[in-house]
């Protein structure tokens, strides 16, 4: 390897180094989501939620206020909206919430939802046991589906002095529903369809 570098004049390794330098960033760029979104499940880092196989063994008397919300990417033609805006549990007790999406175009639309939860500090402990937004959604022509996330606020919260100096009674969960490539035939049958 040394050879051939040695071999370069001064634009020949200019160039080359040139080349590794794009190559390198352009690495480093494609590998930054992935990382800072497990960094964000590992953390709960930007409301990012956890994720549970079962309900909570422990529900507390403390009551929470959670709130709902939902948009689409702009230009996604999906209408999409929380069935109910607010909600009221206890911290352990499990909640089911529906969300309410619609396809008024006249042709097959997937789409894919991210969310979020607010303030951020609670976003580590809002755990989501079941959750529309595991699974790529896809609706016919005119459909209309009610999707469920169903969810508790780990009790862990109130040990937590970042989220109790916040002064915590209420958290916002919101999705935003972004365009999907339609699966392929031989796909179909696996992706999930509500």
């Amino acid at each position: 390897m040394m050879r051939w570098w040695r071999s370069l004049d001064g634009i020949g390794r200019t160039a080359a180094t040139t080349v590794a330098v794009v190559v390198l960033m352009g690495a480093l760029a494609w590998a930054a989501i992935p990382a800072y979104n497990l960094f964000c499940r590992v953390t709960g880092y930007g409301g990012t939620t956890a994720r549970a196989e079962r309900p909570s063994d422990v529900v507390l008397d403390q009551e929470v206020e959670v709130r709902f919300d939902a948009s689409v990417e702009r230009g996604f033609p999906w209408e999409f909206h929380p069935v109910e805006r607010t909600m009221r549990l206890r911290l352990g007790e499990t909640g089911m919430a529906f969300y309410e999406a619609y396809n008024p175009t006249d042709h097959v639309i997937a789409g894919s939802a991210s969310y979020n939860v607010t303030p951020y500090s609670a976003g580590g402990y809002f755990i989501k046991i079941a959750c529309f937004c595991f699974t790529m959604q896809v609706l016919q022509p005119g459909e209309r589906v009610q999707m469920p996330v169903t969810f508790y606020v780990d009790p862990d919260i109130l040990d937590d002095p970042d989220v109790q100096a916040e002064g915590l009674t209420t958290i916002t969960l919101s999705y935003t529903f972004h365009p999907a490539e339609l699966p392929d035939d031989s796909q179909a049958a696996t992706v999930e369809t509500n």
